[in-house]
């Protein structure tokens, strides 16, 4: 285990005191629980790409197309008689 020094703006050092209050946790077991949930929030949004939603959507085979896209316009502009 190392020993870390960490400086704190007078803002942030008021907060983390109201949270050791709150919490009764140490100052350490705080800072502890900020990094594991800042690590878990990084990995979500990690997860979170483009492809990532999409492949998610599970919208199947073709999803919602009411025809493939090379036969597109004979699905949707019909030739007329």
């Amino acid at each position: 285990m190392q020993l870390r020094k960490v400086r704190l703006d007078d803002e942030t050092e008021k907060v983390l005191e109201q949270i050791v209050k709150t919490t009764q946790l140490s100052i350490s077991d705080t800072l502890k629980k900020g990094l594991f949930a800042l690590r878990d929030d990084l990995s979500q949004k990690a997860e979170r790409i483009p492809y990532g939603i999409y492949e998610k959507l599970d919208l199947g085979p073709g999803g919602y197309a009411i025809a493939p896209a090379k036969n597109i316009g004979r699905k949707v502009w019909p030739r007329l008689p």
